[in-house]
């Protein structure tokens, strides 16, 4: 608990400057938005993706064209967003493995009008190894009407690289130690109670392993604490470069109606407004547990429609992480996730996580 005080009075040295708009117009957020679910991760170059598990704003003007991808090298896989290229934005991506692999993003840019990033996958222990994974990319400006609210921060080696807030108020964080980083996202939260979700991701370029999850958070007035470790294969805090985002009442892409089928949980319990959905509303996912121990299933009520997407994020005191078993399910209306988590070692363990879901409707 003192470790933990520490940090919080820590956060005060390094959110300096704000990052935000000067003079925010009032626009839609996301501008430009894709997914994807590669559960194949040895294909060649550019093979069609899942198309139950994929969709993009391009469909808007390019309604016959799909997300592709293929294998570059062991581990590696390339994904491309057609016709919505744009060099900033952020990225999540979620391993789909039962034995403990995990992913990074190498990184991400336009090539041509397209939008193209490379992903990197390891065993536990850092080998690289061929995953099947989800992975979503999303670009927003400007701010936001209500409801609900987003932000991002892209974090480089030498501080924030790129951030968004739809409330036009900024962020503002940095590192506190090896491999640990505190944010404030201002405005975007509860004056009340804690409220909404937030997923964090490792960014690689040299394709080292790497991972991160949501050391703790906390509510500071409608400001919202994040606090991102990040960790290598040993498991030991490790300098790392990574995307955070946040969402309350709007979907991970940070866009609300499209889609309107939607929701977020954060399993330690219904605490405050961290367990969400629309359009069935505060309190209605239902986690569960299954065999083996560090197995749950969560249960989004009605939110089974057309092409969706999942991410997953441990929320961990140590190098633990969260992985999904399988690609989501469908029962009835309610979308089906199965998650399970991880100690350094690849070995099943029970922890807390930051879970979302979303269609494209």
């Amino acid at each position: 608990m003192r470790a933990r005080s520490l940090l919080v009075a820590l956060l005060v040295a390094v959110c300096g400057a704000v990052l935000g708009p000067v003079a925010p117009a009032q626009a839609a957020t996301a501008d430009q938005w894709g997914f994807a679910l590669v559960d194949n991760p040895t294909v060649p170059l550019f093979t069609t993706l899942n198309t139950t598990r994929q969709w993009g704003t391009w469909k808007t003007a390019f309604p016959a064209d799909w997300a592709s991808g293929g294998k570059l090298a062991t581990g590696r896989f390339r994904v491309k967003f057609p016709h919505i290229g744009t060099p900033k934005g952020f990225v999540h991506v979620t391993p789909v493995s039962r034995t403990g692999n995990y992913c990074e993003i190498l990184f991400w840019t336009p090539s041509g009008v397209d939008e193209i990033l490379d992903v990197q996958c390891h065993k536990p222990g850092g080998v690289a190894d061929d995953t099947a994974f989800t992975v979503m990319w999303s670009v927003s400006s400007g701010v936001a009407a209500p409801p609900g609210s987003h932000a991002y921060v892209r974090y480089g080696t030498s501080g924030i690289v790129d951030s968004y807030n739809s409330t036009g108020l900024g962020v503002s964080g940095g590192p506190l130690g090896t491999g640990q980083y505190s944010f404030k996202l201002y405005g975007v939260g509860l004056a009340t109670v804690l409220s909404g979700n937030l997923q964090a991701t490792a960014i690689q370029p040299n394709g080292a392993p790497r991972r991160c999850n949501i050391y703790q958070w906390s509510m500071a007035g409608t400001d919202i604490v994040a606090y991102v470790f990040c960790y290598n294969q040993a498991g030991a805090a490790t300098n790392t470069e990574f995307t955070l985002s946040y969402h309350r009442e709007r979907t991970v892409l940070g866009s609300f109606a499209p889609p309107k089928y939607f929701g977020y949980v954060w399993t330690a319990g219904n605490v405050g407004q961290t367990n969400f959905n629309y359009p069935t509303g505060l309190n209605t996912n239902v986690v569960g547990t299954a065999p083996p121990l560090g197995r749950f299933i969560v249960k989004y009520p009605n939110l089974g429609q057309k092409e969706t997407t999942a991410q997953v994020t441990a929320n961990s005191s140590t190098s633990r992480y969260c992985n999904l078993t399988s690609p989501w399910t469908y029962s009835g209306p309610d979308a089906v996730v199965d998650v399970i988590c991880f100690d350094n070692a690849g070995v099943y363990t029970p922890e807390v996580f930051f879970s979302t879901f979303t269609s494209r409707i």
